[in-house]
């Protein structure tokens, strides 16, 4: 299916997850090149203050399967880090290799979301 001149990617399997007021959603899908990735989208159903009218704020990440063991190690660090408030020498070694001004970066990103 073309959209705007694009190849609209394959989609092979979709989960939704009801959340509260979210909805997440994984979508497994194919390039053109047969290579499958995941996105997952959260979304969030929200009300326009003026017009009262509904509409839904969406966010989405792309994970590619080179970085799926990577991302899976470090969501898994951090789901147990919320549990116990402690990383292990194995979870803390994920976090060595994240290069400083990248670190420090998403410290600062974070800092700009955390005012608003």
């Amino acid at each position: 299916m073309e959209q705007y001149g694009r190849r609209e990617k394959e989609e092979i399997f979709t989960k939704a997850v009801r959340a509260g007021k979210r909805t997440y959603f994984f979508d497994v899908k194919v390039t053109r090149n047969g290579d499958k990735y995941l996105t997952v989208t959260e979304r969030k159903r929200k009300v326009n203050q003026l017009s009262g009218q509904f509409y839904y704020e969406k966010h989405k990440i792309f994970l590619y399967k080179e970085d799926f063991d990577k991302f899976t190690a470090g969501l898994l660090a951090a789901l147990n880090f919320i549990k116990t408030g402690r990383l292990t020498e194995e979870e803390s070694k994920i976090f060595d290799n994240i290069d400083d001004f990248e670190l420090r970066d998403h410290l600062n990103d974070q800092d700009v979301e955390d005012n608003f």
